[in-house]
Order: structure tokens, then sequence, then C-alpha cells
């Protein structure tokens, strides 16, 4: 018993078997604490990640508030600059129809004077191609056309699209068909082309010509415009196909700086009334074809008769616009033969308000011609200016009714 004691390596076995227990011991104290510290770290983690669900949850619904919000706030606040666009524009029509008011009197009263008469004609054209603008702005803020009594040629409306853009004199219509457009769609139409002459004649350069076809196809009639410009590329095609086919009311912010109203308006008058307009073809010039399809259900084949019973004159390709004969009744005057109801001692129309300004084509200069004089150029002034007449004999009646 004494030896084993005193062996050492016995001792040397004992010290190591302790040893060994104590590092057992020490791990396993070790690996427990180990364990405690990943389950409080998993639990912090899963607490974290709740925690990150939480915020995301609150921070999506903040977001989408917000946007509703900010919706909300965007469109309360185009809704008012529409109605405030809408009442400003409203008070431009007024005055541009008592401007008209004012030229009409002035032609009645000066019209026996040839430069005065061609001055006050070049101030009504400009007149109208304001009250083209006002117009078209408060057809996007909501505005209604007045509505017309009487149907119009398709030409006739071609015609007084023709006098209510600027560079009238670029543009030639070519027709060969003999249908008119119901009452309710003339104006609407004639706003619409109106656009397109103005698209086509700013955008093609100066002395370039710009055609009207009107043609008829199985489904209606189109009205093809063609100009020499650069064309569009396919960004400004894909904006203009989502203007002129609106889901949606259009935000009038989104026109740029300075807007641009054309398409917009035209495609909202086209869904409002039934028609279609499309700009993605090439025309034969190089240029922009712009086509405005009008379906069987706004034509008529009654083809209005002019005041007095008349024949009117079929339209052929022309630069120069058909006369629209007047009420024929003779009238006496002082110092002078019959003349019908409706003119002035100098040939011009006596037109009759119906609420919007009448487009009206300014002659195109002519060379000098000494024979003949101021009166006869005043009827000539005044043939001219009736031949843009038909298409805009409307009556301003606000809202929707059977438009």
């Amino acid at each position: 018993m004494t030896s084993l004691i005193q062996d050492p390596i016995l001792w040397i076995l004992f010290v190591v078997l302790v040893a060994a227990v104590a590092a057992v011991m020490r791990a396993r104290r070790t690996n427990m604490a180990l364990r405690r510290k990943s389950n409080d770290l998993q639990s912090a983690r899963e607490a974290a990640q709740n925690e990150r669900d939480r915020l995301y949850a609150e921070y999506t619904q903040l977001n989408a508030q917000h946007a509703n919000d900010l919706a909300a706030v965007r469109k309360d606040a185009e809704e008012d600059t529409k109605a405030v666009l809408k009442s400003a524009m409203r008070t431009l029509q007024v005055l541009a129809d008592e401007q008209q008011l004012i030229i009409e009197k002035s032609q009645r009263r000066y019209g026996d004077d040839e430069q005065v008469l061609s001055d006050l004609m070049m101030i009504d054209h400009t007149n109208s191609q304001f009250g083209r603008r006002a117009q078209g702005i408060a057809v996007l803020c909501g505005g209604w056309l007045g509505r017309r009594e009487r149907t119009a040629s398709v030409y006739d409306v071609a015609r007084s699209a023709q006098g209510r853009i600027k560079h009238f004199d670029r543009v030639t219509i070519n027709t060969q068909v003999n249908v008119s457009v119901a009452s309710r769609a003339v104006e609407p139409i004639a706003v619409v082309l109106a656009e397109l002459l103005a698209n086509a004649t700013n955008y093609s350069a100066p002395g370039t010509r710009v055609d009207i076809n009107i043609q008829a196809v199985p489904t209606g009639v189109c009205l093809i415009v063609d100009d020499a410009g650069l064309g569009m590329n396919t960004e400004e095609k894909a904006r203009a196909t989502v203007l002129l086919s609106p889901q949606a009311p259009v935000d009038i912010t989104s026109l740029g700086d300075p807007p641009k109203f054309g398409f917009a308006v035209s495609g909202m008058l086209a869904t409002r009334y039934g028609f279609k307009v499309s700009v993605d073809s090439v025309s034969p010039y190089g240029g922009v074809r712009a086509v405005i399809l009008l379906p069987e259900n706004l034509l008529t084949t009654d083809v209005p008769e002019p005041e007095g019973g008349a024949a009117k004159p079929e339209p052929q390709a022309a630069e120069t616009p058909p006369v629209a004969p007047q009420r024929l009744t003779p009238v006496a005057t002082p110092g002078g033969p019959p003349r019908p109801i409706g003119t002035t001692a100098g040939g011009l129309p006596k037109r009759r308000r119906r609420g919007s300004p009448v487009a009206v084509v300014p002659p195109p200069p002519e060379p000098a011609q000494p024979e003949h004089n101021n009166e006869v150029t005043a009827s000539r002034i005044g043939a001219f200016q009736r031949g843009t007449l038909l298409g805009r004999d409307t009556t301003t009646l606000e809202g929707p009714q059977d438009q």
C-alpha cells in the first residue's frame, strides 16, 4: 500500500484525472453559458426582426397615407387651378366676344375703306386665334363648347378651322365629300382640326404647304392633315397617343412650361364627342400626318341649304373659300339700289351673334388693281370672310345636354 502511494506514476495519473475532470466541468459550464447566450441572442434577433417588421409596416402605412394625402392635395390644387382657369377663360371669352362686336361695328362703319377694312379683318383674325386658345383651356378645365343649331358641311368645318390659326394662308383644302357634320359635333371638330393645323404650320418650315384632304372611308369620313415638318420621334408619338386617347382628366401641370395644349384639348374633345384623332403616321412630305376619323353617327347627308334657298357651289380643291349667300330679302337704302339683309353697303356680312366669335380668314394680299374701287374690294373681302362663317354659327349653352 505504501508503495502505491509513493509511486509517482500513480500521482501523475491522479493529477491528470483531476485536471481532466476540471476541464470537462469547465467546458460544460462554458458550453451552457454559450447556449444561454445563443438563446438570448436568438431571442434578441427575433425581437429585432419583429420590431423591424412592425416599423416597416408602420412606414408602409405612413408612406401610403402620405401618398394619398399628397394625391388629394394635388387633386384639390388641380381642381382649384382648373376652376380658376375656367372662370378666367370664361371672362376672356366674354371679352373676346365684346371685342368681336366692336370689330363688327367698325367693319360696318368703315367697310368702304379698303385699307381700314383690311386692318380690321386682321384684327378680327387675331381675335379668333385668341378665342381659340381661351376655348381650348376652358375645355381642359371641364368647360363645354357652345352648341350649334344647324349642321355644317365638312368643307365648311375645315374652312372654319383654317380661319382660327395664324398661318391660314399655307393651308389648302381638298375634298370630294358631300356630307355634313351633325350640329352637336361641328364646333368640337373645328376646334380639334384648328389645333392640328396650328401644330402643322408651327412645326414646319415657313412657306411650306399644309394639306387637308377630306376622304370618305367605310366607317365614316377622314380629315387628313399633312405637313412638311421634321416629324415626331417615338417618344413624342407615344406621349401624343396618350394625350389623344386620355383615360383620365388631363393634369394641366404635366403639359410643360410653356404648356402645349393642342393634343390634350384634341384628346378630351375626341373622347367626349366620339371621334378619333391620331398623329402616328408620316405625311407624303416627310412630316406628320394627323387624321381625324369621324364616325357615321356624327355625319349626315343632309347638306345645309344656304339662307334664301340659293344653291351652294360644290367645293373643290381650292385656295379660296366658297361664298355663303346671305338672305335675299331686298331692303331699300337711301341713295342706292336695294341690297340683301345681312350685308353692309360695302358688301360685308352682318353676322348674327350666337355666342362665340366667328373665325375670319383675312384675304391674301393681291396685286394692286386701280380699276377696282373700294366698294368692290370690300365686297370681295366680305365674300372671303363669309366663307368661314358656316362652321361657327354656335350658341353658348353650358353643360352636356345632348352634346
